[in-house]
């Protein structure tokens, strides 16, 4: 018999990866939706017997979809797929009554088993063929880094959220791709902020090679330092120079971590260093990229609401870096299958 499988995502790269990760023996029907208005959708008109459900959308996000689901009884099993990896997603999910929670990037072997376990197929493993529906879809160079920023962001907001234990409200990466003087205008909603204080913190591989920045808001400090629980007995200013090198540590390693393994590289890491503090940020950005021509930036910013904290992080790679990555992940999601 067979199954309707929805796979709702917001990025088509990710569409077309979850597409290929689907078991070759697994008899289904597969469609799709880009984002959580459409996959209620596609539940009405019975194509989700079993949905993968991704959580940061634009429109209706994966958390608002599920509510939904459950308030109006859908008939569908939800499997969520999300780079949002924090225990506490994971909890909030199941909890509205998702059947299971994958981390993204997919390994189709964790699916094969996950879909036995639920006695949804039982077959072997390895990843199908790009069903008919997708094979003609063109691949948006920005949609594939926004995707691996999506995972890189991820990982990094799990580590910090393990540090500080609480929720990180992860967004939507912002990508452009853009010529260096054009950097201030991709990113007008940080430099609206007043002033701030930011790490940077270089990292390169073979043949690609960025810059990662953390840039913290200088009024979120003292609310930082107090969910570090630093002691109060240390000056102020000692105590914002060690919360923006703490957590830029670990964003930044976690980020680029997450950047190795879906590439299959090891990255080097330069020292961090703080490139300002109480200061403007167009003065730091125009002393550190401006030896390049055309760049990629990656803009993530972190929210943690409970506490009215807000932080940014934000990668900066040239054109030649971004092209090396965009064909080792097109080409990693093609042998997916083996």
């Amino acid at each position: 018999m067979t199954t309707n499988v929805l796979i709702c995502d917001d990025s088509g790269f990710a569409r077309r990866q979850m597409a290929r990760s689907i078991p070759k023996g697994w008899d289904v029907n597969i469609s799709f939706a880009e984002h959580g208005k459409q996959a209620l959708e596609s539940i009405e008109k019975g194509l989700a017997d079993v949905m993968f459900l991704d959580l940061n959308m634009p429109v209706m996000d994966g958390y608002q979809t599920m509510e939904q689901i459950r308030v109006r009884d859908m008939p569908t099993l939800v499997i969520v797929v999300s780079g949002d990896v924090q225990p506490q997603a994971r909890k909030r999910m199941l909890a509205m009554g998702a059947l299971d929670f994958i981390a993204k990037p997919i390994d189709s072997e964790k699916l094969t088993e996950l879909l036995g376990q639920y006695g949804l197929y039982s077959g072997k493993s390895g990843g199908g063929e790009l069903r008919e529906s997708t094979q003609d879809e063109e691949i948006d160079r920005l949609d594939v880094y926004r995707e691996m920023a999506n995972v890189a962001m991820g990982q990094a907001g799990e580590k910090l959220a393990q540090l500080l234990d609480v929720f990180i409200n992860l967004p939507i990466p912002n990508v452009n791709q853009i010529e260096t003087n054009e950097l201030r205008m991709a990113i007008a909603e940080i430099q609206q902020k007043a002033h701030v204080s930011a790490v940077s913190q270089g990292f390169i591989s073979t043949g690609i090679y960025g810059e990662a920045l953390v840039i913290f808001n200088d009024t979120d400090f003292t609310n930082m330092v107090e969910l570090l629980k630093y002691p109060s007995t240390e000056h102020v200013e000692r105590l914002e120079v060690e919360a923006l090198m703490d957590v830029s540590n670990i964003l930044i390693g976690a980020c680029v971590n997450a950047l190795s393994q879906q590439l299959d590289l090891n990255f080097s890491r330069s020292h961090p260093i703080i490139l300002g503090r109480h200061c403007d940020l167009e003065q730091l950005l125009q002393s550190n990229v401006s030896r390049w021509n055309k760049i990629v930036a990656v803009e993530i910013g972190y929210s943690i609401e409970q506490h009215d904290i807000h932080f940014d992080l934000l990668l900066l790679l040239p054109q030649s870096s971004m092209d090396i990555m965009f064909d080792k992940l097109v080409a990693h999601s093609e042998v997916i299958d083996g």
